[in-house]
């Protein structure tokens, strides 16, 4: 597992989730722990190394 800190794009506080690097490439929802507002998150790891993260609204 790792630990990634990135910014709600709902609060804009800063907050981690801990992200699976032995996946590859997802794209899952996970609520802000501060606000409560579903995340669009995507990730991608290769060998082990994080290589792209977004974390987007979902337009309610």
């Amino acid at each position: 597992m790792f630990e990634h800190f990135f910014q709600c794009p709902y609060c804009w506080e800063e907050i981690s989730f801990l992200l699976d690097t032995s996946v590859g490439r997802q794209t899952y929802v996970e609520d802000c722990e501060v606000c409560c507002n579903p995340i669009e998150v995507t990730q991608h790891f290769q060998n082990q190394e994080l290589i792209a993260f977004e974390a987007r609204e979902l337009g309610q």
